[in-house]
């Protein structure tokens, strides 16, 4: 997202070698074998060795079509290598965000996808997608910036960006109170539960800025090019979208925030 060469069957009625005689039947037996499959997807098979062939929504290569209003509130769940936490949405903090967020976790562009960048007391990033051909086809998707609302404290995530209006997919969780991104357009959308801060601090950090990790060969090469060089990256095995919870309820639906390249710095 190893192409394997389709086997031919071969009709033997009969060869007598070196004196002796092989059985039709032993012939047709050995050519009614399964063929390979041939063809598959580029991107081979996963680090657990599944199958990648259907790893991805096919509506992810068409990000012009994945336009829909996000509710004005709504939860994501994520499962990860490190555990599970939910975060929640808020339309009204940054709509534009939201929303590109909102159709991303609807068709699982953030499933099996790394957090290749921690960096301690900073930020957890993640939104390179594992599959090249994705990560293609949502390049020039910028949208542009939302106002900025709310403060880059502790458990609030944000999308990531290379200047002004340059947000697609990544995005970063703060570690702290990240409050000098403020002033520099990075406008936070939603905020992980304090339960689920446990999850993301123990994310693996150990590679930081200084690792060599690149981008550019992330989008190339996908999650094969982190499982091999950088092993201990965490994953994010899926996200899902929680049942949106009544109008009435919404402000209770707001986690306590935590106190005390595309990227932010």
């Amino acid at each position: 997202m190893a192409m394997m060469a389709k086997i031919g069957r071969r009709n033997v009625f009969g060869l007598v070698a070196i004196g002796v005689l092989v059985s039709v039947a032993a012939m047709n037996a050995q050519a009614q074998k399964p063929a390979a499959k041939s063809g598959g997807p580029a991107q081979g098979t996963s680090k657990k060795g599944a199958s990648t062939a259907s790893a991805y929504d096919r509506a992810l290569l068409r990000p012009t079509l994945l336009k829909a209003k996000a509710p004005e509130q709504y939860q994501v769940k994520f499962v990860t290598t490190r555990g599970e936490f939910t975060l929640t949405v808020t339309r009204a903090w940054a709509p534009l965000g939201a929303d590109r967020f909102y159709n991303l976790v609807k068709h699982h562009f953030y499933d099996n996808a790394s957090v290749f960048r921690v960096v301690p007391s900073f930020v957890a990033q993640f939104g390179i997608s594992p599959y090249p051909a994705v990560t293609k086809a949502w390049k020039g998707t910028d949208i542009k910036d939302d106002p900025v609302k709310e403060s880059n404290k502790k458990g609030y995530i944000t999308f990531a960006t290379a200047g002004p209006n340059t947000r697609t997919t990544q995005v970063f969780i703060n570690l702290k109170d990240n409050t000098s991104l403020d002033t520099r357009g990075f406008a936070p959308f939603g905020v992980v539960d304090d339960k689920g801060m446990n999850v993301v601090e123990m994310f693996y950090d150990q590679y930081g800025d200084n690792a060599g990790i690149d981008q550019g060969q992330i989008e190339a090469k996908g999650k094969a090019y982190l499982d091999k060089g950088f092993p201990k990256l965490d994953t994010i095995k899926s996200t899902s979208l929680l049942t949106n919870a009544p109008a009435a309820a919404s402000k209770s639906l707001t986690p306590k925030a935590a106190t005390t390249a595309k990227k932010p710095q």
